[in-house]
């Protein structure tokens, strides 16, 4: 049986029998955050679980097997791959978000992308169309809440425009000009922020940039993780480790703090001296967001499009056609040299 997007439940391709994907008592105290240790050893060892992984051997990604699997193409970069006998030890997925769009809805979102592109190639748009099926994967992020204290020094400028007194005619005259000034006054002061489900990419088989142009992500429909949400489709195990995962994270929220600040500053300017940030109740949670990828090959190049799994949203490599654009270069000589014509005429 495979988990069907459109039914939201499991479905047998042969025999049409149908089931629903239940859920037990303890399935809100599965999505409950883990407490964040920089040392992972430390974390209960029943988060963990034992995994049958292989590493894509071009593009390095941590492609999942089902136990009944022994071989299979790279879902990225589709790469033929065979399974060693290892295992390999991993934190548990708290939760999911489940496929809701179906493989057929996400080739036409990739479509109808690819023909919004003026110099896509026409090749490739035909082939994307009518070529392989696209895979379903479950990718890995990191989520992490903190509580933040931050004290701070700084600077808070307000703009002036200087009164000069200039001589006009022999004689001294007041005249404003427009010389902008600032004058800085010292500050300090405290903010406070609760950060709640910050995302970070546990993988690094897709550009950063795609898989953030696939946000936002619905996380308040997260789902228990379930084996059957993944029945008939891939997932990826995470290549970025806790703690590198964290450092990302916090990247994030001192940019935000940031921001904080400056507002608490007031003023025309701010400037910011000084942070001194207290972190406090970090956890964290392993899940897996759905997409749709496809890996194709034209004319020797390869390229990639991914489609968020939940609302359709593409991203991928933008191909471009020589043709298309020597066209267009050509075009828009021509109409330059007519509107050289007329205006000559018209002089």
């Amino acid at each position: 049986m495979r988990f069907s997007p459109a039914e939201g439940l499991l479905l047998c391709d042969y025999c049409g029998n149908q089931r629903q994907i239940t859920q037990d008592r303890h399935a809100q105290r599965q999505l409950a955050e883990i407490p964040f240790d920089s040392v992972t050893s430390r974390i209960d060892p029943a988060e963990f679980q034992e995994t049958r992984l292989q590493s894509c051997p071009n593009c390095g990604a941590q492609v999942e097997f089902a136990p009944d699997e022994h071989a299979t193409e790279c879902p990225f970069c589709a790469t033929p791959m065979v399974l060693d006998t290892g295992t390999h030890r991993q934190i548990k997925p708290r939760g999911l978000l489940p496929f809701a769009l179906t493989e057929e809805t996400a080739r036409e979102a990739m479509s109808d992308w690819l023909g919004s592109l003026w110099f896509a190639p026409n090749g490739l748009q035909q082939y994307a169309a009518k070529g392989r099926r696209m895979s379903g994967i479950y990718v890995p992020y990191w989520t992490f809440d903190a509580d933040t204290q931050s004290s701070y020094t700084g600077q808070r400028g307000t703009v002036y425009f200087e009164t000069r007194t200039q001589m006009r005619d022999g004689k001294p005259v007041q005249v404003q000009v427009q010389v902008q000034r600032v004058a800085w006054t010292p500050v300090r002061g405290r903010v406070a922020r609760f950060f709640d489900d910050v995302l970070v990419l546990a993988s690094t088989s897709l550009p950063k940039r795609y898989t953030d142009g696939l946000a936002p992500w619905d996380l308040p429909a997260l789902e228990p993780y379930r084996p059957e949400f993944l029945a008939g489709f891939r997932a990826e195990a995470y290549t970025v480790a806790l703690d590198e995962g964290f450092k990302q994270a916090g990247a994030h929220m001192e940019a935000v703090i940031a921001r904080d600040i400056r507002f608490d500053i007031g003023g025309d300017r701010q400037q910011i001296d000084s942070v001194s940030t207290k972190v406090s109740d970090v956890t964290f949670k392993h899940i897996l967001l759905p997409v749709w990828l496809a890996a194709y090959k034209y004319r020797g190049k390869s390229y990639r499009f991914v489609v968020n799994g939940r609302t359709g949203t593409v991203q991928g490599e933008r191909p471009y056609s020589k043709v298309k654009i020597a066209f267009a270069v050509l075009l828009g000589l021509i109409l330059a040299a007519i509107a050289g014509y007329f205006y000559a005429r018209t002089r």
